[in-house]
């Protein structure tokens, strides 16, 4: 498997980034990692092992970036209307930094002008963070595989509210969103799973809010209820991924 790591100055968040790129070809693929995760997590929790049989062939690249988690949605006792323009910063990094990034790495490497559209994958915190990338820009991201997930920004401001954290809380601002609001029509032309189990330390009935939510919105999604014995850990992720990611890259 060829790894690429890269380090650069992020405008947006006024510090050095890192990321690391698995793969040499195929669909680009954007890793979140869970709570206050690092890039390297998506390797050093095994996840490249459950992607290989994608990435070697040549179907997906991985690129695996760092959270803000710390600064933005773990830290309870920092100022909230900080903590979430900080989120924020990071929330452009990626669309304004990181996506132009992947756009290019993968063109060179296709050897093509044109490219599909981002998967954006993640488990636990990880997942909240795609599908609001998701829910937000579907012109740039055109599929969604997101693992365990809760969906409102409740979870990390505890009742505070302001724009921003609205904006990034797909509990509240899906259910204002018009019928016929053009998103609507993108979400319902890409592929995305949202899943979660049932087991220990999961918490489904955020997904199930977000999911009456959809349907009440005319949003089209696969929403996957794993059993009672399926738990909020990496075993089950690794499970997930293999069980769903044939049907995205269909």
């Amino acid at each position: 498997m060829e790894v690429q790591y890269f380090k650069d100055y992020s405008p947006a968040l006024d510090r050095d980034m890192e990321c690391k790129v698995y793969g040499h070809g195929g669909r680009p693929v954007l890793f979140i990692p869970c709570q206050n995760g690092r890039f390297f997590d998506f390797e050093n929790f095994h996840m490249d092992s459950v992607w290989a049989p994608w990435i070697d062939s040549g179907r997906v690249m991985v690129f695996a970036i760092d959270t803000l988690d710390e600064e933005t949605w773990s830290n309870k006792g920092g100022d909230p209307g900080w903590r979430i323009w900080r989120h924020e910063q990071w929330m452009r990094y990626i669309t304004d930094e990181m996506v132009p990034f992947i756009k290019y790495i993968v063109n060179e490497r296709n050897g093509r002008d044109s490219y599909p559209g981002i998967i954006v994958f993640g488990c636990s915190l990880g997942a909240t963070h795609a599908a609001t990338l998701f829910f937000r820009r579907p012109d740039l991201f055109d599929g969604l595989l997101a693992l365990s997930g809760i969906y409102t920004a409740d979870y990390g401001f505890d009742g505070f509210m302001n724009d921003l954290v609205y904006h990034n809380s797909p509990i509240h601002f899906l259910p204002n969103m018009a019928l016929d609001h053009p998103y609507i029509r993108m979400y319902n032309e890409r592929k995305a799973i949202i899943c979660v189990g049932q087991g220990p330390w999961e918490i489904p009935d955020s997904t199930r809010q977000l999911q009456q939510i959809m349907e009440s919105r005319g949003i089209h999604m696969w929403v996957d209820y794993w059993g009672f014995d399926c738990a909020h850990d990496w075993s089950w992720w690794y499970k997930q991924v293999t069980y769903f990611v044939p049907y995205i890259l269909e």
